[in-house]
């Protein structure tokens, strides 16, 4: 009876521990595992003193506060008087001007993000001081100590200075007010415009830590295929209130306008941006946001794109529509982001049109207007060139548009790690000045000298509990700020960090992660569209192979438009012999490209339409090869369930078993890929499946015959 009592005493004071279900993002602050490593970082941090008071700091103190002892498991006092041995010191330059830290103008480098953390000696004690020019600055520099002692790094002796490389850090949410997100595979809207303004969800705030920690400084909140809803004054209430949750994690709001708003909320009989009554009418409108939002952003705009209204419609140009909007806001401090996403079905390839369209505009844009443009010709393909429109208009500041949400990329089931994507574009050169003109350095405006420069990416968000729907979804939107902070950041640097606050810090943990995560996103390439394929997904959904498909509304809609292939061979000839898509790139990556036998594997689908028997690099036919590279994606997947495996033990049963079903999923569609594709183009090719593959378990006809009317992205 008497152990009984004991027993049942026991159990009663064991705290049942929270499922790991990942909303706490990479900021989760659990105690450091590390005994040696906690007592020094315990040591190091004795008492915290944070100079200044305003709703910035006031989030600085609770990051700290929070970060500081979840992770130290210590209580951490804050002080106000004289700092004492190891005081972690915070503050802007002037509100810690009296300690003299600095010579004057030393931090001026810093601009008004940028931060710098120090080890140094004040007032005879050994201290830590995080500054910078700004709250925000502080708030970046806050987050980055965290992020050292969340990853075990040292923080004594410190001497750290970052700014960032990019001015404007973006999420863009495809976002409806009906709470669906377009191309959005983590559930509905994490916007609830139906209890805003009163109703102010913790998840926006989290949203706002979240996107802080990172560096991302603005959200555009609704879809590039807008609705003039947004800008009537019920919505701006609405947005008013996001933006005052927002504002104090240095987070812009911005808003996507739709061109013909003047017609649909304010009842004119046109949109032409050349006509004064329409200027007048977005010059009150502008005035009417910045009452209720004195911080506002700005504008994005898609226009004459996809059916959605535009300045083409009255014969203007985009630089007449995109003035009008920027006229309207510089007065106030706001920009317009019009965007380059454009294609003609009467064009001979999609590839060229928004080349044709904006460079013929270059240096007529207001200085408040940033071109945004994908980072590839065509629409967010697992690989694609670089988009020709860089390095092709320096008189003006082009912003690079990514995508997290894996609209072609497997989705919300697919773990496909996009950094390497994301740096295979941005170190690209476009000789556009010389050789090292890279997509990088023409996106941070150095190369052509603007101080206006942004990255934006696709938001991939929703209210799915761990946000993105897959867990490594978290990776991606993670990449994308460290990037847009500092591209010259490493794809591995940048996975090891978001698994060590992830996931774990156990070395078995971060080396079977980083080598999945590295490999995942050619692997997508191989059992989707190796060699240079591409949009060869199924039309609508985009989620699973179509490259029969050939009854699109529009011939550009349809994968046959892309691969072309014939009983001669396959591929979209985009030389001076095929559209001379080719021409739009400087010379020297011309040469890259030009010649079928030279150009690399990766893109000699993407310019060229080569034999089924022409020669690879590897020695294979262009048929063994594409079979080859087929089994090769398959393969990577099951190299991958296999690595996350051997990792049970090491995982929470949650997430563990949340991946390990996603892989599952993922190991199926990538068989699914390379048996459709494959019997597809056998067909043209005629030549048989090389000994030693996995065949085909169906027909072509059963694959053909599989449809999917309630896929995600329909």
């Amino acid at each position: 009876m008497k152990n009984t009592l004991l027993l049942m005493l026991l159990l009663c004071c064991i705290q049942p521990l929270r499922a790991e279900d990942g909303y706490d993002l990479w900021l989760r602050y659990k105690r450091i595992d590390n005994n040696a490593l906690l007592s020094t970082y315990r040591r190091t941090i004795a008492a915290i003193h944070i100079a200044g008071n305003s709703l910035v700091m006031d989030a600085v103190k609770k990051e700290l506060d929070q970060g500081l002892n979840g992770l130290l498991q210590a209580h951490i006092p804050f002080t106000n008087g004289q700092p004492v041995n190891n005081t972690l010191i915070v503050g802007t330059t002037s509100t810690l001007a009296a300690l003299k830290l600095f010579p004057k103008d030393d931090l001026q480098q810093l601009g008004t993000e940028g931060f710098r953390i120090t080890s140094r000696t004040v007032a005879g004690k050994v201290c830590t001081v995080i500054t910078a020019n700004t709250d925000i600055g502080v708030l970046y520099g806050a987050f980055h100590f965290l992020r050292l002692i969340q990853t075990l790094q040292p923080v004594a002796n410190l001497n750290i200075t970052s700014t960032p490389r990019v001015k404007l850090r973006l999420l863009n949410h495809w976002d409806n007010l009906n709470r669906y997100v377009e191309r959005g595979y983590a559930g509905i809207s994490i916007w609830n415009w139906h209890t805003l303004p009163e109703y102010i969800d913790d998840r926006y705030i989290d949203y706002a830590r979240a996107n802080a920690s990172i560096g991302i400084n603005g959200t555009v909140l609704n879809n590039v295929n807008a609705n003039a809803t947004v800008l009537t004054a019920p919505y701006l209430h609405k947005v008013a209130a996001l933006a005052d949750v927002l504002r104090p994690y240095g987070i812009k709001v911005y808003l996507s306008a739709r061109f013909s708003a003047p017609m649909e909320i304010g009842h004119l009989n046109t949109a032409d941006p050349l006509n004064d009554t329409v200027r007048q009418w977005w010059q009150a409108k502008a005035k009417e946001i910045y009452t209720m939002i004195p911080d506002f952003g700005g504008f994005l705009v898609k226009a004459n794109s996809e059916g959605q209204p535009g300045p083409q419609s009255y014969g203007r140009t985009h630089a007449d529509g995109a003035n009008m909007l920027a006229d309207a806001l510089s007065p106030l401090g706001g920009i317009v982001i019009w965007r380059a996403f454009v294609y003609d079905p009467e064009a001979n390839d999609r590839f060229k049109q928004a080349y044709d369209e904006f460079t013929p505009l270059d240096g007529k844009f207001r200085k408040n207007v940033l071109v945004q443009v994908k980072n590839g010709p065509i629409d967010f393909q697992p690989r694609e060139p670089f988009s020709p429109l860089f390095g092709a208009m320096p008189k003006t500041p082009l912003m690079m548009e990514f995508q997290l949400t894996q609209e072609y990329l497997g989705q919300g089931t697919h773990l496909v790690y996009e950094a390497p994507l994301f740096k295979e574009v941005l170190d690209a050169d476009t000789h556009s000045k010389g050789k090292n003109s890279t997509v990088a350095k023409i996106v941070d405006g150095t190369l052509n000298d603007h101080t206006l420069s942004g990255i934006a990416g696709v938001a991939n968000i929703g209210n799915e509990r761990n946000w993105t729907n897959h867990p490594f979804g978290q990776a991606n939107w993670y990449a994308l700020g460290r990037l847009s902070w500092d591209y010259s950041l490493s794809s591995e640097q940048i996975a090891s960090e978001w698994i060590r606050q992830t996931f774990s810090n156990d070395p078995t943990v971060v080396n079977t992660i980083r080598n999945i995560m590295l490999t995942s996103r050619e692997a997508v390439v191989n059992y989707m569209t190796p060699l240079g394929l591409h949009h060869i997904m199924g039309n609508g959904h985009h989620y699973g192979p179509a490259p029969w498909s050939n009854k699109a509304p529009r011939p550009d809609w349809d994968p046959v438009y892309y691969h072309k292939a014939d009983a001669k061979g396959v591929g979209f000839d985009r030389t001076a012999s095929g559209s001379n898509a080719l021409q739009q790139y400087q010379p020297a990556v011309r040469q890259l490209y030009a010649d079928s036998n030279a150009c690399s594997d990766q893109y000699l689908l993407w310019f060229h339409h080569v034999s089924w028997q022409h020669k690879m690099h590897s020695g294979r036919t262009l048929w063994n090869e594409l079979c080859h590279k087929y089994q090769e994606g398959v393969d990577s997947v099951s190299a991958m369930q296999q690595q996350w495996r051997q990792l049970k033990k090491h995982i929470d049963p949650e997430r563990f078993h949340q991946v390990e079903m996603l892989l599952a999923i993922q190991h199926k569609d990538a068989i699914w890929w390379r048996n459709a594709c494959l019997l597809y183009f056998q067909t043209f090719s005629g030549m048989p499946f090389p000994a030693g593959y996995e065949q085909p378990d169906h027909t072509l006809g059963y694959y053909q015959q599989e449809r999917f009317p309630y896929a995600p992205g329909n």
